[in-house]
């Protein structure tokens, strides 16, 4: 995506013109297509909800296996799944949210994707104290 400068302008097909200089900078017409693997999505998950919890984790000597996602992008939109260990005893639904709405979050804004659901699956809880 080219930011419109004072120098530049966007066209709605995706052009970029001169700014009345009189010279034709860009191409007309659509320019191609971006087509963003799943691998990558699910990788932008998985860092996305291992930052929002690593509060959490850095208090206790036990820690969990790193987060898995994996991502489905269908009809433009992506359908996301999470796999986590979470720490016990803590507020199992708050960190679920937490890691739901952060992997949501930058899944949209580094890719441009909208995320139509993401699913979280707590796969094991670590006790406190458990090596």
């Amino acid at each position: 995506m080219v930011t419109p400068t004072s120098e530049t302008s966007e066209t709605c097909s995706g052009a970029v013109t001169g700014a009345g200089d009189g010279h034709h900078r860009g191409r007309t017409g659509p320019r191609g297509r971006l087509r963003i693997a799943d691998r990558v999505y699910s990788g932008i998950a998985e860092q996305a909800v291992r930052e929002a919890l690593a509060d959490e984790w850095a208090r206790r000597s036990a820690t969990g296996a790193p987060p898995k996602a994996s991502v489905l992008v269908v009809g433009g939109s992506a359908r996301v799944t999470l796999h986590l260990d979470l720490p016990y005893p803590a507020d199992l639904a708050r960190l679920s949210g937490l890691a739901r709405d952060t992997a949501a979050a930058r899944v949209a804004e580094l890719t441009g994707t909208p995320v139509g659901s993401v699913a979280v699956l707590v796969e094991r809880l670590v006790p406190a104290g458990l090596a």
